[in-house]
């Protein structure tokens, strides 16, 4: 035997274990074409009945459902609407048969039922496709785990099945469920909308109870994936312990109601997400009202958040606010009036006999409770009901396509359910205003709504407060919330307070909700886009304060022309060109007289030509450096001062060989005379400098640096970048200056037309010190202030060179002329002899 006819045997000898439905007005209508209906009259969370006894249970010995009779009366309402009043079925009659589930006690009993043929036997065999069950479609049951029980029989026989209130996405699995579909949106939906609800209220730090069935299970599983991906940290997730069938309160559940409520009083979190059936939570929340916890925000599944009977508990006002998610309203027209109308006994159906009474098809108290709650109902909106509704005229535009009905007639016939699942898949029509239509999963999107609580007699006590789209995804606000606190604040439920602009997170714990604030310091700034838990440098040009959120460009600071210390060292330079200039001008009419050429003779003007030059090129100093004005700098200007000083050098070893050499090395002295040897001493040392220059500059590039003020890190400072090459450059020079101190030392008993050693070794010391301590103040220091030190050391050397060599020489020129005569020469050479010998 094959495993499909083996399944289906398994429910023939079911079958008739089991009891066969009774006749009552409220549960049964004759027609051409009936409709199974499952609805929960009673409810029994824990269904443990049928699980000992072979027998099915007495749903009305459980707690009465009002909202499950609401429904069922939707469909009774639905069925007659449609056989009074609509051109949709002309000339059929629409039947229907329901029956209570009691949640989940109840469930294979009426589907075996609906799948047996009219004479209650369900038939072995090969061949389904032309086999015709006592109904064409079943509406029900309204929650998942029912559904997926009731759907693995209908599936075998594609019977088609469509939920009103079931949400698990595990029923949009189509190679499980293939004749199962829902008008209302799933769970998936309903978590979004209270995931976006909390981000929309800022609440990041939120309970999570749940029920110990899969309902809760599942609902809690897909808020956990959910949240992961989004800023919200659950701080904690218990299970409320399943009541007994009795209701009643046992120590156990009591002391563990106790400690959950307990560990909500110690929490900070004041968000409590509650997925749940309804039943089991009576006794937590008058545990809640026991203990007197208050100022919380309740958000409620779809499974309570619009339940009349918890509502009815008006002390729950007291402990916070109450926020639930739940399907759109929508007003059926003659329905509440409906509602309350006893239903009417109509003839039995002639091959129908009453079977016993076992076969939840009795509820003698649904009237009288539904009127007092009748208020309530009313005011709350047909939420659910519509749902009901549009899965009944679903099935009716089906019917209408598969029998070819006109405005005035159908053509009666055979109906398979595999038949009428292809026709329900299509149809697509408008009812109350709203499109009905199954996308691919079987599902029609109706918007979803969040709701308010309020106990306000005189308006609705559910009140939407936002509509959420499925299609979009999008939740959008549509009036203000009432809070539970004082002046109407919105209840903070964050672990962490936000952090101020400009503070970053360092976590706290496990939780990434969970921090403390740090302030970003200066010179780094927060982009909360980027990194919430670090905050960024700035860039090289810009700087940021302390706490700030992005970076402003720091103030360039360089050698400018307007500063008191430029215009002294610009004064001072052009002082040294004229004086220097000046000296030129007596030096050149004064050129053949001994005064001159003792000091130098053509050589002078070896010295004074790149002394000017040197003068000239102070302005590389003032303004924003560029690549020319530090290569000027780094090179032609440290160049010619390499000459003046390799010249001065020269002279000083010139006259030591003149006045103590030529005696003792009369050859050496005159190749040093015969091939020009002040010259090519110059020339050699002027080539070995360039030599170094040019291995700087290519080692080193000459592009300006900015590097941030020490004193002020808002400004950066533009400078050459020679600062690692300055030792190395003016190596030469600190040997020159040392070896012309030395000749001018050896000197100093030279005649006084001769002896510049005074002027000499003060020039070279000024040099050496000032350049050794240039240096170091660069290696230490990176301001402003170093530019400008080394424009007036470097000045200043220039100024002792040209006004400390060569000043006294011009001034004996110009005021002492008559020394400045071969015969005072030749006089003060005999005397020097004389003291010798």
């Amino acid at each position: 035997m094959e495993p499909r006819a083996r399944a289906v045997c398994f429910l023939f000898i079911l079958l008739q274990v089991l009891a066969v439905p009774a006749e009552n007005s409220d549960f049964y209508l004759a027609g051409d074409y009936l409709l199974g209906g499952l609805f929960t009259l009673h409810a029994n969370v824990k269904g443990i009945v049928h699980l000992n006894f072979l027998q099915v249970p007495q749903c009305k010995e459980y707690e009465m459902k009002v909202l499950g009779y609401n429904l069922l009366q939707a469909m009774r309402f639905a069925v007659e609407e449609i056989n009074n009043h609509s051109r949709l079925l002309p000339g059929v009659l629409l039947g229907y048969e329901m029956v209570d589930i009691c949640y989940i006690s109840n469930n294979v009993q009426p589907v075996l039922y609906f799948l047996a043929r009219e004479d209650y036997s369900l038939p072995i065999q090969e061949d389904y496709s032309h086999y015709v069950p006592r109904v064409v479609a079943v509406i029900g049951p309204d929650n998942s785990e029912s559904t997926a029980t009731v759907a693995h029989f209908l599936s075998l026989f594609l019977l088609p099945q469509i939920t009103y209130s079931a949400t698990s996405d595990e029923l949009r699995n189509k190679q499980l469920f293939p004749a199962l579909l829902r008008t209302v949106p799933g769970a998936d939906h309903q978590i979004e909308a209270m995931v976006q609800l909390m981000l929309h209220f800022r609440w990041n730090w939120i309970i999570v109870l749940v029920s110990s069935d899969d309902y809760g299970r599942y609902n809690s599983q897909l808020l956990n994936e959910r949240l992961a991906t989004r800023d919200i940290c659950i701080a904690f997730q218990e299970t409320l312990p399943m009541p007994q069938p009795n209701l009643e309160v046992t120590q156990w559940e009591h002391q563990r109601l106790e400690a959950i409520v307990d560990k909500l009083q110690q929490s900070s979190a004041r968000v409590v997400v509650l997925f749940s059936p309804d039943l089991v939570l009576h006794n937590f929340f008058r545990e809640v009202l026991r203990q007197n916890f208050t100022g919380a925000v309740w958000i409620a599944s779809e499974s309570w958040s619009i339940d009349p009977v918890l509502h009815n508990l008006t002390e729950l006002r007291n402990t916070g606010t109450f926020l639930g998610i739940t399907t759109q309203s929508v007003p059926i027209p003659g329905f509440s009036e409906f509602r309350m109308r006893p239903a009417q006994a109509g003839p039995p159906e002639p091959n129908r006999t009453s079977l016993g009474a076992t076969c939840n098809q009795e509820c003698d108290t649904c009237q009288d409770t539904a009127a007092s709650f009748n208020t309530i109902l009313t005011l709350s909106g047909e939420r659910v009901v519509y749902s009901v509704y549009s899965a009944v005229y679903a099935v009716a535009h089906a019917l209408h396509s598969l029998l070819s009905c006109t405005q005035t007639a159908c053509s009666k016939r055979v109906v398979y359910p595999w038949q009428l699942l292809q026709e329900i898949w299509k149809v697509n029509f408008s009812l109350l205003g709203h499109e009905i239509f199954f996308d691919k999963q079987g599902d029609v999107l109706m918007s979803l709504e969040v709701i308010q609580w309020q106990w306000d007699l005189s308006q609705n006590p559910f009140q939407s407060i936002a509509s959420y789209y499925p299609v979009l995804r999008q939740l959008k606000t549509t009036r203000n919330v009432s809070w539970h606190t004082a002046d109407n604040t919105i209840p903070v439920s964050m672990c962490s307070k936000d952090c101020r602009p400009g503070q970053k997170k360092k976590p706290v714990g496990i939780h990434p909700c969970c921090f403390e604030c740090l302030d970003c310091l200066p010179g780094t700034f927060l982009n909360r886009t980027a990194d919430e838990f670090d905050c960024q440098s700035c860039p090289s040009y810009e700087w940021s304060h302390r706490n700030d959120t992005s970076c402003f460009k720091r103030q360039l600071a360089f050698l400018e022309w307007h500063e008191a210390s430029t215009i002294i060292v610009a004064m001072l330079s052009v002082l040294g060109f004229l004086s220097t200039l000046a000296i030129v001008v007596v030096f050149w009419r004064h050129l053949h007289t001994p005064m001159v050429r003792s000091a130098g003779g053509p050589m002078c003007f070896l010295m004074l030509i790149p002394l000017l030059l040197a003068y000239a090129m102070v302005p590389m100093y003032v303004g924003q450096p560029t690549f020319f004005t530090c290569l000027c700098r780094q090179t032609f200007f440290t160049l010619c001062f390499t000459i003046c000083i390799s010249c001065i050098t020269v002279r000083s070893f010139q006259i030591v060989c003149i006045f103590k050499m030529a005696r003792r090395l009369p050859r050496a002295y005159g190749y040093w005379v015969r091939y020009h040897g002040p010259y090519v001493c110059v020339a050699s040392f002027t080539v070995l400098k360039v030599v170094i220059l040019v291995g700087n500059v290519l080692v080193m590039s000459a592009n300006p640096t900015a590097r941030a003020d020490p004193d002020d890190p808002k400004i950066i400072v533009l400078s050459c970048n020679y600062r690692k090459a300055l030792l190395l450059n003016t190596s030469l020079d600190l040997l020159l200056s040392v070896a012309g101190f030395s000749f001018a030392y050896m000197g100093k008993e030279l005649p006084t037309n001769y002896n510049e050693a005074k002027f000499i070794t003060f020039c070279m010391t000024f040099y050496f010190t000032s350049s050794i301590s240039l240096c170091t103040f660069m290696s230490v220091y990176e301001g402003v202030l170093v530019t400008i030190l080394d424009l007036l050391v470097t000045v200043l050397n220039l100024l002792g060179i040209s006004l400390g060599y060569f000043g006294p020489k011009c001034y004996m020129v110009l005021f002492y002329p008559e020394r400045n005569t071969q015969v005072y020469f030749s006089s003060m050479i005999q005397g020097y002899t004389m003291r010798k010998d």
